[in-house]
């Protein structure tokens, strides 16, 4: 079964919707929290009180019985029953020392016995009257009730006749409910709403944005390169987008210098090349172009073939890519016009390294493209242009080397023309030559050649 993909507008969904039942939950644990301590203050606040209120009336009718001979039990009785109709206690019962109840509020008990555990609370209540202290308080966990057992007696000295149970209900989740409900609700309404808010938000201001670039990108890779995003967020999803379109622009020219590379050796063409010696004028930095002429390559092509021609042109493109690699500049450039012309960009301090070691690689290896009898006799013959059968020495390279360090140069067309010019002299120097235009002008000596 395949996986379920979820996509970034439900992971943000569910995370929000996630979030916001954690705050809900939080936040009515809270308000039960606070609810259930307040009603546990109320009511322990109120049980101290009943249980003043109850001891001083048992004491006061112990008192007044004691003096008329009477039993006081049904003047207990009498006095829980007023003391529950005022709302002063909720339940309670007194009981005897044989423990038996003698009075409660729920007339059903009065006879019944207590449990034996609630019989030892007179001889802890006598042991707590020497410390002044009248009631023990306990609390029921299960049955979340407050029991208090105080002491009556008639007057000071005396035993203690009886004791009184008074049990009050502690707070409890029910009752808090009842009190926490409605601002609960009121939340969790305002907090849906609010992320309803969030929601439409993060979908206008992220995914969107998101699911633009996204739709640009398949454009793109349909072929369609002319498309462009359009993202003004003011923040770093439109520096993404601007960033995105600029690489869209880097692709076009990466295209572009891809089909005008050659197919031999694979290195940038005319465009590219011109764009190299452009950007080198305008940011006026000084350079060198060299240009390179291999000598006798015609021959070569007519007698050994255009496959083996075409091994020149490569070994030539390798050599030059080594040399300027091993000699030149990190940023050094080396492009193919076609044929058997190649140029290479660096810098003046790199030109005549970069030019030796050209020549030097090329005149060596060179001469694994001829068979052993031409190596032997020194050249090949071969038709002359003019059609008549002449020897040809083994291939020499010629380099034409044009700076603007001692001239100023302003175009690309005007590089060409001094090159033309040079390579004319280099040519006509016999063997591999780096011949460097160092003339102030287009007139004047200058022309410097190295073998």
């Amino acid at each position: 079964m395949p996986a379920i993909r979820l996509t970034l507008q439900n992971r943000i969904t569910t995370l929000v919707i996630a979030s916001s039942i954690l705050f809900i939950s939080i936040f009515t644990f809270i308000q039960l929290n606070n609810q259930v301590n307040s009603i546990n203050r109320h009511n322990t606040y109120q049980a101290n009180l009943s249980s003043l209120v109850v001891k001083n009336n048992l004491e006061n009718i112990l008192k007044t019985t004691a003096l008329g001979g009477l039993k006081p039990d049904t003047y207990i009785q009498s006095s829980l029953h007023a003391l529950k109709n005022s709302n002063i206690i909720n339940e309670a019962y007194v009981f005897d020392r044989e423990g038996k109840i003698i009075a409660s509020t729920e007339t059903q008990l009065v006879g019944n016995d207590v449990r034996y555990k609630e019989l030892g609370k007179f001889q802890d209540l006598e042991y707590l009257s020497k410390e002044d202290k009248w009631y023990i308080a306990e609390i029921e966990k299960m049955r979340r009730r407050l029991n208090v057992f105080l002491s009556a007696t008639p007057g000071t000295g005396e035993a203690l006749p009886y004791v009184a149970k008074l049990s009050f209900s502690l707070g409890n989740i029910q009752d808090a409910l009842v009190l926490v409900y409605k601002p609960v609700i009121l939340t969790a309404v305002i907090i849906i709403l609010l992320n309803i808010l969030l929601g439409y938000l993060l979908s206008k201001i992220v995914i969107g944005p998101l699911k633009l670039l996204n739709e640009v990108t398949k454009i793109i890779a349909g072929g369609d390169l002319s498309i462009r995003s359009n993202i003004r967020t003011n923040d770093e999803l439109e520096e993404l987008g601007e960033t995105f379109n600029f690489m869209t622009e880097e692709l076009i020219k990466m295209k572009e210098r891809a089909e005008n590379a050659n197919p031999l050796t694979k290195l940038p063409g005319n465009i590219v090349i011109h764009e190299q010696v452009d950007k080198r004028i305008n940011e006026n930095r000084k350079f060198v172009v060299i240009y390179c002429d291999l000598d006798n390559f015609k021959a070569f092509n007519d007698k050994y073939g255009i496959a083996k021609g075409d091994d020149a042109i490569k070994l030539t493109a390798e050599v030059f890519k080594e040399a300027a690699k091993q000699e030149g500049d990190a940023d050094d450039f080396v492009g193919h016009e076609g044929g058997d012309d190649f140029i290479l960009l660096t810098s003046p301090e790199k030109a005549q390294a970069v030019a030796d070691g050209i020549i030097r690689e090329f005149d060596k290896r060179v001469r694994s493209l001829y068979n052993a009898e031409d190596l032997k006799e020194g050249n090949i013959v071969a038709h002359a242009r003019d059609g008549t059968v002449k020897k040809f020495p083994i291939m020499t390279i010629s380099l034409a080397g044009v700076t603007n360090v001692h001239r100023e140069i302003s175009s690309y067309g005007e590089v060409t023309n001094i090159a033309a010019e040079v390579k004319k002299k280099a040519k006509s120097i016999e063997g591999s030559v780096f011949v460097m235009d160092k003339r102030h002008g287009p007139e004047g000596v200058g022309l410097e050649h190295r073998e």
